[in-house]
């Protein structure tokens, strides 16, 4: 059942703002709470005649993504992925709970953070975290976000491609943080490539499969397990092994220079924003586009 928004909100797949009445309410199978998403994001499903399989009676037949193949690859290579757990939604002004960064040679650092705030039962629901428990195991935030900021600032000096599904959301957040507790910023400490945003990958090389894009709906559509979803470090890892999975999926991705393949998510992501934003006013909706990748300007509303 989908409904359209009555309030604005933020998109539950791509994280971008959903302006009122311009989106869609949906519960995902008809089941669970109801979320926000943009009308292109929105999660698509047909329900199948009873008694028939699919494919029969003008069921819908599920997409099936690209055969794996053996190119060499920044695919094959050390990646590190990153993933946040948060207060809220909105990356300028929620708090990071939780961090993770996991790299594919099994080594891996989590953060717990006590955020200073109350932690909304919403948030908690998602991720499992309460403020009781953030208090009482959680790091004061200052000096672990300076800690997440130099390991991340690390790999990406020696030049391993961080893995970020839909970057500008976490690292748009970590860059608030970091300003909001007077900390060098991340692209003070490296430069904030090459990244690797499967989101971004997904969209530009599959872009007319139907359907939420979200993290867990990739994994399902590619096949990779993500073993505990809304945890930093499963999410780190399933977004690590997801990237494996599309750079092995699509030569013309796998076997570009990770700087090179940073350079076109660039362009890709302001290609797609640009689509977007002539699909709703297609529909009569105000279009907007969000600005650059892999982060945004903090100066700028998200």
């Amino acid at each position: 059942m989908t409904l359209v928004n009555k309030y604005a909100g933020t998109c539950a797949a791509c994280k971008g703002l959903v302006p009122a009445e311009a989106g869609t309410r949906a519960k995902v199978d008809g089941v669970g709470a109801w979320q926000t998403y943009h009308h292109e994001c929105a999660p698509a499903w047909e329900p199948r005649p009873q008694g028939r399989p699919e494919g029969e009676g003008g069921a819908v037949v599920a997409p099936v993504p690209p055969q794996r193949g053996a190119h060499d690859g920044w695919h094959r290579r050390r990646l590190a992925g990153f993933d946040t757990e948060t207060t809220g939604r909105d990356p300028k002004s929620v708090r990071i709970v939780s961090a993770a960064l996991v790299a594919s040679d099994g080594t891996s650092k989590t953060f717990l953070i006590d955020p200073g705030v109350e932690i909304p039962a919403e948030a908690t629901a998602i991720h499992g975290i309460t403020t009781e428990y953030a208090r009482e195991h959680g790091a004061p935030p200052r000096e672990t976000l300076d800690a997440i900021a130099d390991a991340l600032a690390a790999e990406l000096r020696a030049g391993t491609p961080l893995v970020v599904f839909n970057a500008p959301y976490d690292l748009t957040l970590l860059e608030a943080e970091l300003a909001r507790h007077q900390l060098a910023p991340l692209a003070a400490r490296a430069p904030v490539a090459p990244v690797i945003d499967p989101l971004v990958i997904d969209r530009q090389m599959d872009k007319f499969r139907k359907g939420a894009r979200t993290l867990e709906a990739q994994c399902r559509f590619y096949g990779v397990t993500i073993t505990r979803a809304h945890d930093a470090a499963a999410d780190a890892l399933a977004a690590l092994n997801l990237a494996q999975v599309i750079g092995a999926s699509y030569a013309a991705v796998g076997t570009l220079d990770a700087v090179r393949l940073h350079e076109a998510q660039a362009r890709w992501k302001a290609e797609q924003e640009a689509d977007r934003a002539a699909y709703r006013e297609r529909r009569g909706e105000t279009p907007y586009v969000e600005p650059e990748w892999p982060t945004r300007p903090l100066a700028t509303s998200a």
